[in-house]
């Protein structure tokens, strides 16, 4: 497996770059990869299905100069930003069957990341489809995009949040997964005590415990930058619906 530690400075690049991850190994022109990033500034990812006005508080966006894009995944509005360690896996359901059915690869994924999470020492259990939750507490939300022979499975761990910015940006939503209850963000949020680099560690170590981080070609760059700039920077995309 290849691992990648690539962050940019905007949520474009970041963006494009998951969704060429997955092109790449269904298209067997990349291998399987886990990518790690962070992205400086915050900024809103919306699922690819979901409409802007009906899951982020568009005008105190606007107001704070806080993006909106679209993720080429399906899920829920998510506040990105510092404090949000995310991680990308795109994997060939050839090579890890485990990933072919929709809700079995969320099992098999999500488990193991849990399983590293308990290398750090914390008891993190599945919620839901998506979520890992601590003390029934979300610590983690994912999301997938599924093509016919490769996933791309993305998820963010929270060590550090701003329950006033999330619950600024994002209203409570109306499509709660059950063991959420009525609970409001800062009642059903909770961030993990750990740093970025030993989330990094742990999720390498369970993963592809022998991979060292590699780097982009300089055409893969040049892939991201122009997937950012056509797509991920677009009002087309990003306000369709």
């Amino acid at each position: 497996m290849r691992l990648l530690s690539v962050s940019y400075p905007d949520p474009a690049r970041n963006l494009a770059l998951d969704e060429l991850l997955l092109e790449g190994v269904a298209d067997s022109s990349m291998t399987d990869t886990l990518r790690f990033w962070e992205c400086p500034i915050p900024f809103i990812a919306i699922g690819s299905s979901q409409s802007v006005a009906e899951v982020v508080d568009e005008a105190a966006c606007q107001r704070d100069g806080v993006p909106i894009l679209r993720r080429c995944s399906a899920g829920g509005a998510v506040l990105q930003g510092p404090g949000s360690f995310n991680f990308a896996f795109a994997l060939s359901y050839e090579r890890y069957p485990e990933t072919a059915a929709l809700h079995g690869s969320y099992a098999f994924l999500l488990d193991k990341v849990a399983q590293a999470l308990k290398l750090l020492g914390i008891d993190a259990v599945r919620q839901g489809v998506s979520d890992l939750a601590v003390e029934g507490m979300k610590c983690s939300g994912n999301a997938q995009r599924r093509k016919r022979n490769a996933c791309l499975h993305h998820g963010s761990l929270l060590y550090q949040v701003s329950m006033e910015a999330m619950e600024r940006y994002l209203p409570e939503p109306w499509d709660r997964p059950e063991y959420r209850g009525a609970r409001v963000h800062k009642e059903f949020v909770r961030p993990v005590s750990v740093t970025p680099a030993l989330l990094a560690d742990a999720l390498r170590r369970v993963f592809c415990p022998a991979a060292s981080p590699s780097q982009l070609s300089a055409a893969e760059e040049q892939e991201v930058s122009q997937l950012a700039r056509e797509k991920y920077s677009a009002r087309a995309w990003n306000y369709r619906r």
